[in-house]
């Protein structure tokens, strides 16, 4: 490939590890050698002895280029002191030293390098600057920290190739490209020469991920290049019928955003699909609830219904909006159970007062459904200022990785934080993204979403025992007289449609009692998030040594952590621990002298 052609030709010396050579005497070894492996004491008695820091090898690579890409930081100290030019052109490729560590990956010694008065912007025989070749080696710390420094976005090299340009056209896979969009870069500057666009260049680099992020992030398709050429025709050009599909998809759904009626739609679309599913899910008890014995008929109707809304959803609503689609079943179904209770079960009740339960834990499911849906989850927001400044301070603490910093949202990782790909958010004190709710479940909902749970179990139990209570009162069989299969044949001929609501009631039931009954354990005994539990378990099996869940940094005793999740204080008898996840870094001030999970 081409970087790695560049990187041999510009060094005929391999990087060696370790301080020093194993079967090397010290003593002997001339000062490039002595560089490249760290002697400090003998490249100091060569120095000292007159040897020019600045005086070029054979190769016109100087000592400073070799500390470089070995990243032996204390000679670079040492050499820059003695006078050695930090922006020194050398090597075939006519590179700084700069270069040369960027290339490698060595992100302390362009810190080092920067600090020392090292220009990123100039470029090197190839026509790349810093920014470049970090991109082009896929070196995202090393982008990170030189966009933080103050490096344009938009730097163009020699033939007018932007980073992303850059990234579109030689890097395969999602990143640096998903990373540099984070930046807002240009997504329509062209190049000097081919008047390419970074969509353009994706496309003849068959760079599929790229076009998916370009297309997502908004990039024009109908600028034409030096040939008057759109995206879509080089894609039918190079015949890669997936990359073909993908640009007329968009072209097709931009197209849709263009028209008023789809407009007003695409504002709707979550109302359509809540009626959609109410719909559905009354067709499917009205079509159980036929007077027709024949099941064949039925399962062709229900089949027929379904291939129906899977039409439906596929044309009129977009895939941002799908996500809901579980959250817009259960709510239709929450509907219909509440309708069979009001004109189904109360007519036989005789004294409504035993009711009130059943209305006040509706009200509740929904009141917290709809907290735990618009309360902030507890995303981790941080300004554009802050961005920049804290991959600064993580870089040059040496810190800079995915264990602490997040690439998605540009933010310092705060304990316990995720970054959830459908929020696309890091979420603090992360425990889940509810299939049901379609919201992310974490330090600022998660309360909510319990009592959610229970009251949906409560809604749910509450409907089984009318269900049976109805069957009883309405239907000839008896479970103790007939048996279990003739009980159910009859009850389900008897009243088709309360079957079916029985049916869902078990569902909601089954789901949400046992998963609050996890919620539950997992927040006394463990003092654990889902996430949390799950990443340990999966660590405990491909270890040697099985891991403790109880003992864990943020597990302080069952009452302790029911006080600090619920924020009460039990009378007095507890108090709760006040700690803003947003914005915790350390393990050891939860909780001193306990190992790091």
């Amino acid at each position: 490939m081409h970087s790695c052609h560049s990187i041999c030709r510009e060094r005929d010396v391999p990087v060696l590890p370790g301080p020093h050579p194993v079967a090397e005497d010290p003593g002997t070894c001339d000062i490039v050698k002595a560089t490249q492996y760290g002697m400090l004491e003998r490249c100091k008695e060569l120095v000292e002895a007159g040897y020019d820091v600045r005086q070029p090898d054979k190769e016109n690579v100087t000592l400073l280029h070799w500390a470089a890409i070995n990243n032996r930081q204390e000679l670079v100290k040492y050499y820059i002191s003695k006078g050695a030019v930090v922006d020194q052109l050398g090597g075939d490729l006519n590179s700084t030293p700069l270069h040369w560590a960027i290339r490698q990956g060595h992100l302390p010694m362009v810190i080092l390098l920067l600090k020392c008065g090292a220009d990123p912007s100039l470029i090197d025989g190839e026509g790349f600057s810093s920014i470049h070749l970090a991109v082009l080696f896929q070196h995202v710390p090393i982008v990170a920290y030189l966009i933080s420094k103050g490096q344009n976005i938009d730097t163009a090299d020699f033939n007018g190739l932007t980073p992303l340009m850059l990234s579109a056209q030689k890097v395969v896979g999602p990143e640096p490209t998903r990373f540099l969009l984070k930046f807002n870069p240009s997504l329509n500057a062209v190049d000097n020469v081919q008047k390419n666009t970074a969509l353009h260049w994706a496309v003849t680099s068959g760079n599929v991920s790229a076009v998916e992020l370009l297309l997502e992030a908004g990039a024009n398709m109908d600028i034409k290049n030096v040939k008057g050429e759109t995206a879509l025709d080089l894609a039918i050009q190079t015949q890669n019928r997936f990359m073909i599909y993908m640009l007329m998809e968009e072209a097709r759904m931009r197209s849709r955003r263009n028209n008023r009626l789809l407009r007003i739609m695409e504002k709707y679309e979550l109302s359509l699909l809540l009626a959609s599913c109410l719909t559905l899910l009354w067709a499917i008890g009205y079509i159980m609830n036929l007077s027709s014995d024949s099941w064949l008929l039925k399962g062709c109707l229900l089949l027929f219904l379904l291939a129906g809304m899977a039409l439906l959803v596929r044309q009129f609503v977009g895939l941002k909006n799908l996500r809901y689609l579980p959250t817009a079943l259960m709510l239709s179904s929450v509907f219909w159970m509440s309708v069979t209770w009001l004109f189904w079960f109360m007519p036989d009740v005789t004294n409504t007062i035993f009711e009130i339960p059943v209305m006040f834990s509706i009200v509740g499911l929904l009141y917290f459904f709809y907290k735990t849906w618009r309360t902030d989850p507890g995303y981790v927001k941080s300004s554009e200022k802050d961005k920049k400044e804290n991959i600064v301070a993580l870089a040059e603490a040496g810190c800079l990785d995915f264990r602490t910093f997040c690439t998605s949202c540009l933010v310092r990782k705060p304990l316990r934080s995720v970054h959830c790909l459908l929020c696309d958010s890091c979420v603090a004190r992360y425990d889940q993204h509810s299939l049901w709710i379609a919201q992310c479940i974490g330090v600022g909902n998660h309360h909510y979403y319990l009592l959610f749970l229970s009251f949906l179990t409560v809604t749910s139990v509450w409907l089984l025992y009318r269900s049976l209570l109805y069957w009883s009162n309405h239907c000839v069989t008896s479970y103790h007289a007939d048996g279990a299969w003739t009980y159910f044949t009859q009850i389900t001929s008897c009243s088709p449609w309360v079957s079916y609501i029985f049916m869902l009631a078990c569902f909601h039931t089954v789901w949400a009692s046992l998963w609050l009954t996890t919620q539950l354990y997992q927040i006394a005994f463990l003092g654990l998030t889902s996430h949390e539990r799950m990443s340990l378990l999966m660590e405990s099996k491909s270890s040697k040594h099985p891991v403790s869940l109880r003992r864990n940094p943020y597990n302080l005793g069952c009452f302790q952590n029911l006080a600090d999740f619920f924020q009460c204080r039990c009378f007095g008898m507890v108090k709760p621990n006040g700690v803003d996840w947003t914005k915790q870094y350390n393990v050891h001030m939860i909780k001193k002298n306990v190992y790091s999970v």
